[in-house]
């Protein structure tokens, strides 16, 4: 067991963090600040309230209605994969093995189904830009009625979805077709990353040789994508870490690659310009600087072949120290209606999202335009307002962390046990 899976069954055994009503006051009341100064909005209006309301009624009936409509692929295994303390599940995996390819699909739940341009949600959504995470803290981008219920793939309940259906090449795991399609689905089980990693190693568990083999193909595609010259930051990341990943990269390249090359549309592109040949050189030398590291000689002409070489081999203890030395000199991705310049860090031609669209403005977009094939007339602004919103969201969660630790607090257990309030005796 690595120790991120240690670290990650301890606070499921743990429990939230205590802490006395005065020292909730404080958190309390540096959210406010924090909200004020990067206008953050934690109350939704009432009519969006309502509006979320009014689509969690008569739900069931109206899910049998769409079958017609849909792919039904309810007989079908899929599960879903997510943090412990997750309140929402946006997205559930299915695979299988053929004689000449595999299939894996990744459903994504329906969101524009519920939201869409001619609602007040949409244009809250489009105000927040996104959910902000905070340690025990959640600000959802779509009010929670909505987000945690219907459009959440929960365990052994029908609901709707956009899957994305990747057939892949057994021996090089390029795509032979991808076909995006409205679904029904019944997700079989709400797994934890822990508890994934407990069934790969339980031969006999539910879902075991579903979650074995998508990980063979995971672990793949992760391979592939170092040997591509993909930054791969985090090394040591644990095999249910694996899956999430390189299945929702490999579905994001899957519909921007639609978008862009079958369609020809705009769409909301993710663009992650490259460092300049000095800023790379200046990273590359603060690595080679550090004591127990050594950046391979025959890696320097790609750095982000030389950083992964690199972070392979060097002790557990300097690898915060290379990423940030890295991210340093990293500009900031954003969002664009042309893929102009692909994404570096990932070494993508075109990359785009659309596997969370409960929590990200960039996807919901992106699931309207894939189902109508319609771009909205303001997508330029759109793009402009998702980049900054999460600049914003990025800020505040870290300086909500620093305040926390400024108290005392690991922002860390917090974020993984949640919080609880104790009365003074």
């Amino acid at each position: 067991m690595s120790d991120s899976q240690a670290e990650a069954g301890t606070a499921e055994a743990q429990g939230p963090v205590e802490i006395d009503e005065e020292m909730a006051r404080h958190l309390e009341n540096k959210r406010e600040e924090l909200f004020e100064k990067f206008e953050i909005r934690d109350e939704f209006p009432p009519e969006v309230l309502e509006g979320a309301e009014e689509r969690t009624e008569g739900i069931q009936q109206e899910i049998r209605d769409e079958v017609d409509e849909r792919e039904d692929l309810r007989d079908m295994a899929a599960w879903t994969i997510d943090p412990v303390d997750a309140q929402d599940f946006d997205d559930a995996l299915s695979v299988e093995e053929r004689d000449d390819e595999y299939v894996v699909r990744v459903h994504i739940a329906d969101v524009t189904h519920y939201v869409n341009p001619d609602t007040a949600m949409w244009d809250e959504a489009v105000e927040r830009g996104n959910t902000v995470y905070l340690p025990g803290y959640t600000v959802h981008m779509l009010p929670p009625v909505l987000a945690e219920t219907v459009c959440s793939l929960v365990p052994n309940e029908d609901r709707l979805a956009h899957t994305v259906e990747m057939h892949l090449d057994k021996e090089t795991l390029s795509y032979e077709t991808i076909d995006i399609y409205k679904s029904v689905i019944e997700s079989d089980e709400r797994l934890t990353y822990t508890e994934a990693e407990q069934r790969l190693d339980d031969p006999d568990s539910h879902l075991h040789d579903e979650i074995s083999l998508v990980f063979e193909l995971a672990d793949r595609m992760h391979e592939q994508r170092k040997e591509d010259g993909s930054l791969v930051l985090n090394p040591r990341r644990d095999r249910a870490h694996t899956i999430i990943e390189e299945c929702m990269l490999k579905a994001n390249k899957a519909v921007t690659h639609e978008l862009m090359w079958d369609r020809g549309v705009e769409a909301m592109y993710r663009v992650h310009p490259q460092p300049s040949p000095d800023e790379w050189d200046e990273a590359l030398r603060e690595i080679q600087d550090l004591d127990g590291v050594s950046v391979p000689g025959e890696a320097w002409e790609d750095p982000r072949v030389a950083v992964n070489a690199t972070l392979a081999e060097a002790p557990d203890r300097q690898l915060d120290k290379i990423q940030w030395a890295v991210m340093k000199v990293m500009p900031r991705a954003k969002y664009m209606n042309d893929p102009f310049g692909g994404h570096h860090a990932l070494n993508f031609e075109i990359y785009g999202h659309f596997t969370s669209p409960i929590r990200r403005l960039s996807d919901l977009i992106n699931h309207w335009i894939v189902y109508t094939n319609d771009v909205p007339e303001d997508l330029v602004a759109l793009c402009d307002r998702a980049s900054d919103r999460q600049k914003e969201a990025e800020s505040c969660e870290r300086e909500y962390k620093d305040f926390l630790q400024e108290v005392g607090l690991d922002p860390d257990a917090v974020n993984s046990r949640g919080i609880e309030v104790v009365e003074e005796e």
